[in-house]
């Protein structure tokens, strides 16, 4: 049937703060349904407290409302806009599920007459609550583990007794497995029951037999109102049950799923679809299957777009949350447009070409004492997609993509040799098993051993025992010799040239000029089409590999690369992604054809219609220089990226590829601790008493100098990586060993560290002449905690005329003598009404989308208009929005990682933020935060 014209106006409810287990997968399906249904002409309002997302953006809905997700936000948005006739919460993750939960059950809904849409009631509360869901699949004849659910401590133990051990744990209602288990012995079964039945909201668990090593598989399925239901993807888990999927290496298409096995699940998922009640939209289904295929039991159902409906739309190039969305307001899949063909319809199932490999980015550097071993409670924050046109190229791609040191699997020199350490961590999954996998294989260690201790399927353990062999092969030569087929071979496979770099003894850039120039082996572009070519495909939406035909026309117009800001990390998130749409977005309006390099799945950055073309590739050199010979541009923006991008800016400078906006050696004497002092000092800006060490006899002569207390600072890191608070020698001779431990050869700035000061920062734009400070921000708590890990508060609220004065003047000096073209922000430390420079970043910031929400202006698209010379600083009318205060409430992801203490200190560990805003110093929630500023200061 057609739309239903009966809808007007739709609230959509986002997922809140970015938390481990709920990340930016949910701004970019909050955006595209916002988009989906405005070009349908119904009015869309968003409610979300996440500053730093697209969706909480004028350019997405017609009122957004950033609020807390409570009941009482609800309520206000319905009072104020009484013509909302329908709620779609499905796009806004289990955050979203359980505030319309809440509403229902509140009698919000039928008291403002406002009809949940894209799913209902019966069918959350079938899919969340375990009884219930377990009692669908018995009655549909789909396999269940033996189990019950428990809402006590005494029905926990008749249930554990009655099954026996090893059994396993899940949580009602929670989000990322939080509070789930494994049981491997009675003795640890009372306190793994206390911390399920505390995690969820309805205090019940489900406890079942465990099916630790089974296979695990998703399908992202989509159905309409009528019951017309599409497979859009088939995912296979890499590791085995036992790993949360969010935690989970995974591929697809599915590699080692039979298709007998393959069309079972498919029929169960349709049952259970068609089960759990009245549902229009996008849903992902979990099976476990066992080892020799012959026994599918049904894991869970999510009524809703997911994580995996992220990795399945960036996948396939099918856009599952703007289809959802249309057929969450009445359409059928039939009625729908496939949106990358322009010609066929969207109730077909895409068939790929080619293998996704996504991994999971995590952070447990950031959560000393953590316990690193992955189980059913999710813990990665991030994730990276690999395109490739086999598993081994899609798996070095992704390996490429994580920003942690490495090369790819393997070949770079920095294998573990040590076999009781290797076999551990096969046994034990956390998150550099992969890499230990190929540790292992090259060490000598059994196909078999390898097997029985990971439970990987043996199709996986011998697609990277093969790696192993042809690393061995290209090893026996020289660059001089190397056979042309075995180049590209190796290419073929995925090995980057730093890789191939390392195994022939040379340089990077020799094997570049090798293989690229003698050679003429280089990448070829294909589309991303989802239909395996067989309609040609209206959306340029890229992947490379070698040896196929090049689907990639460079075009004669002006153009300009945006560097993506790769895996979400602590640091480093959703907020940086906010400005590179915004400058694609920025440069189009100024007549740029916009070319985008980004390898997360997650976000609005990678959608297929926001740049003129995606190319989904690791943000990593040797792809980020060949996709511009190709292209051929005026420049590359690396100032939206965050540090993945500003890392390339060197490479850029060095290969004569210009750089847009702010200068490479600008950039670069900001991230160098000692020359950025001595421009403080030559401007006459004062700054914490400092000096440069590279080892610890420097230090500990400086610290003479210098005087406790200390702050230990590395250059060129994220998110005060490896800063510390020392106050004496064998302190700073402790940290000093370990950053240079995990940062060889760093240069290391000593700073006299000014207790007691008060923080605060600004924002500004400079075009080289003229500087325009967007925001002033006063930090809550005092110096010492990471400005990220900071309440910060605009404006500020009770700093005097005369530092807000010196504020402007250090931000308008600074900026000038860095010739800074686009954005910048400088921290600063106020100490008796005096104010010193801590740092100076000249890029878009954390908190540049925090104060555009706040002052309701586009000052990333400023930015970038000046960047790309478009446009002066005088030449905007600048006309921020000031009423009362916005906070920016930094929040932690803690509860997963129970054995860490909740300290804070230089270096930063919040996953996400929210806005809050009051109307003067006397509210509530301003005064506990602020009585609250010095209980977790650490060092």
């Amino acid at each position: 049937m057609p739309k239903d014209s009966s809808i007007k106006h739709v609230l959509i409810i986002g997922s809140g703060p970015i938390v481990i287990g709920q990340a930016c997968e949910f701004d970019y399906a909050g955006s595209q349904a916002a988009r989906s249904l405005r070009e349908e002409g119904i009015k869309v309002t968003l409610i979300n407290s996440n500053p730093a997302t697209i969706m909480t953006d004028p350019v997405t809905a017609d009122h957004i409302y950033l609020l807390p997700l409570e009941k009482k936000s609800i309520v206000k948005i319905l009072t104020e806009h009484p013509d909302i006739d329908c709620v779609l919460p499905t796009m806004g993750g289990q955050t979203a599920l359980n505030l319309a939960i809440d509403c229902h059950n509140a009698g919000i809904w039928d008291r403002f007459k406002t009809k949940m849409i894209g799913v209902d009631i019966d069918a959350i509360d079938t899919a969340e609550n375990r009884e219930k869901f377990k009692a669908l699949l018995e009655k549909l004849g789909v396999g269940v583990c033996l189990g019950r659910t428990a809402t006590s401590y005494l029905q926990g133990h008749e249930i554990a007794q009655e099954i026996g051990f090893p059994l396993v744990i899940r949580p009602s209602y929670t989000l990322g497995g939080s509070g789930g288990g494994f049981v491997e012995k009675a003795e640890d079964f009372e306190k793994a029951l206390a911390a399920g039945l505390t995690a969820s909201p309805t205090h019940e668990v489900l406890i079942e037999q465990s099916i630790l090593g089974w296979k695990e598989y998703e399908l992202e399925v989509l159905r309409d109102n009528i019951g017309n239901m599409v497979v859009i993807c088939s995912i296979e888990n890499f590791d085995p049950m036992g790993v949360h999927t969010g935690d989970s290496i995974t591929v697809a298409p599915a590699m080692t799923l039979p298709d007998t096995t393959y069309q079972e699940l498919r029929n169960h998922a349709i049952r259970m679809m068609n089960g759990i009640g009245n549902f229009a939209g996008g849903c992902n289904v979990q099976f476990s299957v066992s080892p020799d295929n012959k026994q599918i039991i049904g894991i869970e159902i999510n009524p809703r777009v997911s994580r995996s409906s992220a990795l399945a739309s960036k996948a396939t190039g099918y856009p599952i949350a703007k289809v959802a969305a249309k057929l969450a307001i009445g359409y059928n899949l039939d009625e729908i447009q496939n949106s990358i063909t322009g010609t066929t319809s969207a109730f077909f199932e895409p068939a790929i070409d080619y293998v996704i490999v996504k991994i999971p980015r995590w952070n447990f550097d950031k959560f000393k004492g953590s316990d690193r071993k992955l189980g059913l409670s999710m813990k990665s924050v991030g994730e990276v997609m690999g395109i490739g046109r086999n598993f081994q190229e899609a798996l070095q791609k992704a390996c490429q993509s994580l920003e942690i040191k490495r090369n790819g699997l393997g070949a770079d020199g920095k294998e573990l040799r040590n076999q009781d350490a290797l076999l551990h961590s096969l046994a034990n999954p956390s998150w550099d098993r992969l890499f230990h996998v190929y540790d292992a294989f090259k060490l000598g260690v059994s196909f078999k051993t390898i097997h029985d201790l990971t439970k990987i399927d043996k199709w996986f353990l011998k697609q990277i025992e093969e790696l192993i062999h042809v690393e061995a092969e290209i090893s026996k030569f020289k660059l001089d010799t190397i056979p042309k087929e075995l180049m590209l071979l190796a290419k073929k496979k995925g090995y980057a040239d730093r890789q191939l770099a390392h195994l022939m003894g040379c340089l990077e850039s020799e094997v570049f000029d090798k293989r690229y120039k003698e050679m003429g082996i280089m990448r070829d572009y294909k589309l991303v089409d989802t239909c395996a070519a067989e309609f040609e495909a209206q959306t340029p939406y890229y992947y490379s590999s070698f040896g196929e035909e090049n689907e990639s026309i460079s075009s004669d117009k002006k153009k300009v690369v945006v560097l993506g800001s790769g895996p979400n990390r602590v640091g480093q998130g959703i907020e940086f992604d906010y400005s590179c749409v915004h400058g694609v977005l920025a440069a189009k309006e100024c007549g740029y054809e916009t070319i985008m390099i980004n390898c997360n799945p997650e976000t609005v950055s990678t959608d297929f219609d926001i740049s003129d073309k995606l190319y989904f590739e690791p943000v990593f050199w040797e792809h980020i220089y060949e996709i511009i010979l190709h292209e051929k541009p005026e420049g590359v923006i690396v100032q939206l990226g965050g540090q993945t991008a500003l890392k390339i800016a060197e490479k850029l400078d060095k290969y004569g590829i210009k750089i847009i906006g702010t200068s490479f050696e600008a950039l670069d004497l900001a991230e160098d601790r000692g020359h950025f002092s001595t421009l403080l000092k030559e401007n006459d800006v004062p700054y914490p008493e400092f000096g440069t060490i590279h080892n610890t006899d420097e230090a500990l002569e400086l610290c003479k100098t210098i005087g406790f207390p200390l702050l230990v600072r590395p250059s060129y890191v994220l998110g005060g990586q490896g800063m510390k608070i020392v106050i004496n020698e064998k302190e700073l001779e402790e940290h000093v060993v370990n950053v240079l431990r995990d940062i060889p050869n760093n240069e290391i700035l000593l700073d006299h560290f000014l207790e007691g000061a008060i923080e605060a920062e600004a924002d500004a734009i400079c075009d080289g002449e003229n500087v325009y400070i967007i925001g002033i921000m006063q930090h809550i708590e005092p110096a010492g905690i990471h400005s990220g890990d900071s309440y910060a508060v605009l404006p500020p609220f009770n700093l005097g005329d005369l530092v807000i004065r010196q504020i402007e003047n250090h931000t308008e000096k600074i900026a000038l003598a860095l010739k800074t073209k686009g954005l910048i922000n400088i921290q600063f430390a106020i100490k008796n009404d005096k104010v010193y420079v801590i740092e100076a970043n000249p890029r878009a910031s954390r908190t540049v989308p925090f104060i555009c929400k706040a002052y309701r202006e586009p000052y990333v698209n400023y930015a970038v208009k000046v960047m790309l010379g478009e446009k002066k600083v005088t030449d905007f009318d600048f006309k921020p929005y000031k009423n009362g205060y916005a906070i920016k409430e930094p929040v932690f992801s803690f509860h997963k990682f129970p054995n860490v203490n909740k300290e804070l200190g230089p270096e930063m560990k919040s996953t996400g933020e929210a806005i809050y805003f009051i109307d003067d110093l006397l509210d509530d929630y301003f005064l506990k935060i602020y009585a609250e500023r010095n209980l977790y200061l650490s060092r």
